[in-house]
């Protein structure tokens, strides 16, 4: 009788631990919203350095895109040389595109150079935000410069990875993609682009 009730014992203890994983919540985002007030050269220069402006024309917008339940932002710029700030300045430069086809080496692809002189050093800036300041924080969570996007216009909806409602930002292409549309999205370690009716698993 005793024994039973001391082998029960350990089993009890585990039950409040197994209860609480259970219950860990499920962050829906919400819908995207612009940024107000709206970002400036200065604040982008502060967070991403010298090189990098705002274009002008491209919504400047805030949501959740790592779906921890804090916004974040999202801006279209034009940077010079991304590589030689990233160091200083605390950020990743991916280039989610050309990994897409096989080549990820950033070394490689951010020498890359378009056809079109006006498009060149066109990047898309995420800033991940923090609990306590959200995007805007003077450290915030993580910040990303995404290269060679061939992107003629973007908007943030909803989109469906491996059961999960989150949200991506997505592209109508120009250039040789024309015609195409693509989605980038945060898959809990990198943002990860895919042409519309690619498999996002």
């Amino acid at each position: 009788m005793w024994s039973r009730k001391f082998l029960l014992l350990p089993l009890l203890a585990l039950l409040p631990v197994t209860t609480v994983a259970q219950k860990k919540p499920v962050i829906i985002p919400g819908p995207p919203t612009q940024a107000s007030p709206a970002v400036t050269d200065a604040f982008i220069q502060k967070q991403f350095g010298d090189s990098c402006s705002l274009m002008a024309g491209p919504p400047q917008l805030v949501a959740d895109l790592d779906a921890d339940g804090v916004p974040d932002l999202v801006v279209v710029a034009k940077c010079r040389n991304p590589l030689a700030d990233r160091d200083e300045y605390g950020f990743s430069v991916t280039d989610p595109y050309d990994t897409f086809f096989g080549f990820g080496d950033v070394k490689i692809t951010s020498t890359f150079a378009t056809d079109e002189p006006e498009r060149r050093g066109i990047s898309l800036l995420i800033i991940h935000g923090t609990e306590t300041d959200g995007w805007r924080a003077e450290k915030p969570k993580a910040k990303f410069l995404l290269i060679n996007l061939p992107m003629k216009s973007i908007a943030v909806k909803r989109l469906t990875v491996k059961k999960r409602s989150i949200l991506g930002v997505y592209m109508e292409e120009t250039g040789e993609g024309e015609t195409t549309s693509s989605v980038l999205f945060w898959d809990g370690k990198k943002y990860r682009y895919t042409q519309l009716g690619s498999t996002m698993e």
